[in-house]
């Protein structure tokens, strides 16, 4: 299925988010995130919501969404409205399970983890499912986890910063989990549910979650609805390659060197301040970043990554 920008835009006002898990303080990598998601929206004069996604109970930390809105506020990324927090959001979840469930476009999965690895064949981002379940369960299971159904295989995006990108939903691991084994919504149909009640007409994330959005387009066209404007922008890495993150090393940023570490932020995304040796205050670096935005999009500036994953493509 081909997505164009005139199917995906749902509106003319710029409705963005930022939603952090609290796991942990933001570190560069997702202070990075956070600029370019405000950068983008702000730009258009558009609205930047934040969403705080403490569904996954046992990654919460205690203090973590404190110090994330003191550090958000510290570097001058000020946010619309009220935080949105996916642990208060759990009826709606159960809703959006109960209407796939109802019509038939997802189903109940007595699979586990082992079986998976036993019987599906490699994908990009784990075992394939092998459609056990597909069809009804096998009279030797209970359920444990609930499936979308992959309806649509191939999918096509105008994605904002990377260009048209293709995607082979089976590669990706054909059916999906939306409600785990635990209970616990899977962030798939979160996000999607979260996003259509919050009305938001563009996504902007790290390109670590590319393979995330044939699966909620797919979730899109199965509640009905018209899935938002993506785009995915590069990430930070750790020494040994992968993405940087509190797993692998990240530490804190902190409000004292917020002009430094701002300045170092905007220089990665190619908008490095005027005197980046004395970077002024935050609001005034980016407010200095807008201007220079003036006339031209954040996509302009910022590096393409030189290959994308086996599941997708550039055409």
């Amino acid at each position: 299925m081909t997505v164009t920008p005139e199917r995906i835009t749902r509106a003319d006002r710029y409705v963005g988010r930022f939603a952090p898990t609290p796991s942990g303080p933001l570190h560069a990598g997702s202070l990075l995130a956070a600029v370019i998601s405000w950068l983008d929206a702000r730009s258009t004069d558009g609205r930047w919501h934040l969403r705080i996604d403490d569904i996954d109970a046992p990654r919460v930390r205690p203090g973590a969404a404190d110090a994330i809105f003191h550090a958000l506020e510290a570097f001058a990324l000020v946010w619309d409205g009220p935080v949105t927090w996916q642990s208060q959001r759990g009826p709606a979840y159960q809703r959006a399970v109960d209407t796939l469930l109802a019509s038939n476009l997802a189903f109940p999965c007595g699979c586990t983890r082992k079986d998976l690895a036993a019987r599906g064949r490699p994908g990009w981002e784990g075992p394939v499912y092998p459609g056990t379940c597909r069809h009804g369960l096998p009279s030797e299971r209970e359920p444990r986890a609930v499936r979308a159904r992959a309806t649509t295989r191939y999918w096509t995006i105008a994605d904002r910063f990377l260009g048209t990108v293709a995607f082979d939903l089976e590669a990706l691991g054909s059916d999906f989990v939306i409600r785990r084994a635990d209970g616990i919504v899977a962030y798939q149909l979160a996000t999607v549910v979260d996003d259509l009640d919050l009305g938001v007409t563009r996504v902007v994330r790290g390109i670590d979650l590319l393979g995330s959005t044939p699966r909620q387009m797919q979730l899109y066209e199965a509640l009905g609805a018209t899935p938002p404007a993506y785009a995915h922008h590069p990430v930070l890495v750790a020494p040994g390659g992968d993405k940087l993150a509190k797993a692998t090393g990240a530490e804190g940023i902190h409000a004292d060197t917020a002009r430094r570490q701002l300045a170092d932020t905007l220089t990665v995304i190619g908008l490095a301040p005027g005197d980046a040796q004395a970077p002024d205050a935050p609001e005034a670096q980016l407010a200095e970043a807008l201007e220079r935005l003036q006339g031209h999009t954040l996509g302009d500036h910022l590096p393409l990554p030189a290959a994308l994953p086996g599941a997708v493509r550039a055409v």
